[in-house]
């Protein structure tokens, strides 16, 4: 896990030694280990390390012949790369082999790779640079175009502190945020930035892309024949040897572990690849009527034979580190999730550099309750993905938000291919916003923000072959998702209660919001980024209801807005607690 960033100039042109600098000290945070540039030409290439494999001799960039490479995150099959291909490698980097495929194969080089990667390349001989992400979209990277040719980094925020873009907002993408609470497809939410799309590769040349190419993460086509015994038998073949992959590394480990199937799953299968017990860390919060899974993560913890720390997480310590927590997503995502990721993260750090978390499980075996609903046409009570969003029939925003949905429809219609059922196009469409532009997102920025490498094995080239395609009576029955799963949990971890009624994890941000609405909602009000779209005399009483779901969220939404945007496109500093830092001109 590192950071990345360069730029890809037209002919001519010499990259700005300032400019790198400036990227390259944006980027510390998530490289704190080391730093590296690479200088040639019209391209320049920077790196700040995260050391996790190969201590020694991994520091980047890493160079084969003509070829250069800078890389974020991990190439867990980097071992059967080497030899298969019979690799001479000169490192025992996990990005080394990516560079000698490249030379081989040139921009298909990815195709082989199994990991969570960013990974740039400057081939001088051909005087381009490839640019490539995994197809889940778990490490991201990001784009703008500017006069001199394209420059790329890994988060948004460092080619702004570059002063190569100005953080001037997309109006689509901010009601995408307030309505969804995350964006959708390549244009972020600022004027000038794209994401490179999950899979993708690109290849620059002269300051421009020349060629684009795509690597899918699930597997095309509708549900397979295949019995309960032999996909459950197959569902463990290839989750066992996802984890195994997925705790290669030179540095301590854990995971994050909630009351949930998922995290149990991976918990199950971390006892059963390790010798030493497994460092598991929750959180919770003790509201009055909060879910909270404190008790069923420490029954499973217990019955693992797992180290289990966990954290109490209180309104005040919430609104002590909001401004921080909110700082730290440049791409926002206003997830109330990222509460409880970022505090797990500061406590793991003081153990570990790396956990494996159980994002993923839901999109991959139909865990979420809106699955249920899209399978259903629409004469039986069936609806369209995300119909709704956070301020409908609220009337507080000064004018309704528009051209909200059309992301979504638009992956939707690309979800919906030739012989999927309506489960496999929903898993699809979440797989293809939902989970890199919200979960993944929240997990890279929180982590990253204290130095710890977040993994995701369900996220994986081969638990997605295993179990994408199995029927749909395989993944929803009786009313429950992830039935497969749960029945693989049943034979090997029953401690864990698989089929008990999922409680959910929620984040009582709500509560909070409305215990302090008096002192809040006038700061909220005050600030440009709300003014401009909200009536102000109507947050208040938002704000005072916000004990209710709905108002809640809509709630939550503009507290994250009007923090994230003070920091984001107003440039203050996150100091102070969220009254602090909202009263501060």
């Amino acid at each position: 896990m590192c950071g990345i960033a360069g730029l890809a100039l037209k002919s001519g042109q010499t990259p700005s030694a300032t400019v790198l600098e400036a990227m390259t000290n944006a980027l510390a945070h998530r490289g704190p280990d080391g730093a590296g540039h690479h200088v040639q030409g019209h391209v320049a290439l920077s790196h700040t390390r995260l050391a996790i494999i190969d201590l020694v001799t991994g520091d980047q960039p890493l160079h084969a012949g003509p070829a250069s490479l800078v890389g974020n995150g991990e190439v867990y099959n980097y071992r059967e790369l080497r030899m298969e291909n019979q690799l001479a490698c000169a490192t025992g980097s996990d990005c080394e082999p990516p560079l000698h495929l490249y030379r081989r194969d040139g921009a298909g080089f990815a195709e082989t790779l199994r990991g969570m990667y960013a990974i740039a390349i400057h081939d001088r001989a051909a005087r381009h640079v490839v640019l490539a992400r995994d197809p889940f979209g778990i490490k991201p990277l990001y784009m703008a175009e500017t006069q001199q040719g394209i420059a790329f980094a890994s988060e948004p925020q460092a080619l702004i502190a570059a002063g190569l873009v100005a953080p001037s907002l997309r109006e689509p993408a901010l009601h995408e945020l307030l309505q969804l609470q995350f964006t959708t497809g390549a244009e972020t939410i600022f004027q000038g930035i794209t994401r490179l799309l999950p899979g993708e590769t690109v290849v620059i040349a002269d300051g421009r892309i020349v060629e684009r190419r795509r690597r899918v993460a699930l597997p095309d086509g509708g549900p397979e024949v295949i019995t309960e015994e032999a996909a459950i038998a197959r569902l463990d073949a290839a989750f066992e040897q996802s984890v195994d992959l997925h705790q290669r590394s030179d540095v301590p480990y854990g995971m994050f572990l909630s009351g949930g199937t998922d995290s149990a799953a991976v918990l199950a299968m971390m006892a059963r690849l390790n010798d030493r017990p497994v460092l598991a860390f929750t959180a919770g919060f003790d509201v009055a009527g909060a879910a909270d899974e404190r008790e069923a993560a420490a029954h499973a913890a217990q019955a693992a034979g797992a180290r289990h720390v966990t954290l109490n997480v209180s309104r005040q310590e919430v609104f002590r580190h909001l401004p921080e927590i909110v700082a730290c997503m440049d791409d926002p995502v206003a997830d109330y999730a990222i509460i409880p990721t970022w505090f797990l993260a500061r406590r793991a750090v003081q153990e570990v550099k790396v956990v494996l978390s159980g994002e993923g499980g839901d999109e991959i075996f139909g865990g979420y309750g809106r699955y249920r609903s899209a399978m259903r046409p629409w004469w039986m009570g069936g609806k369209a993905m995300r119909a709704h969003g956070a301020f409908d029939r609220l009337d507080v925003l000064r004018a309704p938000p528009r051209f909200w949905r059309d992301g979504i429809e638009a992956a939707a219609a690309a979800a919906a291919s030739p012989g999927r059922t309506r489960l496999q196009a929903a898993q699809a469409l979440d797989v293809a916003d939902w989970l890199p532009n919200d979960l993944l997102t929240k997990l890279d920025r929180c982590l990253m923000a204290h130095a710890v490498e977040g993994r995701t094995p369900f996220l994986d080239s081969g638990v997605a072959a295993a179990a994408f395609r199995l029927p749909d009576a395989m993944k929803v029955r009786d009313g429950q998702g992830k039935w497969v799963l749960r029945q693989w949990l049943k034979q090997h971890f029953p401690a864990s209660e698989p089929f008990r009624k999922k409680q959910g994890f929620t984040v009582p941000v709500g509560a909070w919001i409305a215990e302090a609405a008096d002192k809040l909602a006038p700061l909220v009000a005050a600030q440009p980024g709300v003014a401009a779209i909200a009536e102000p005399d109507r947050i208040l009483p938002l704000f005072r209801a916000a004990a209710g779901k709905r108002e809640g969220f809509a709630a939550w939404h503009l507290l994250f807005h009007a923090l994230w945007h003070k920091r984001h496109v107003e440039g203050v500093t996150a100091q102070g607690d969220v009254l602090a830092f909202l009263a501060e001109r």
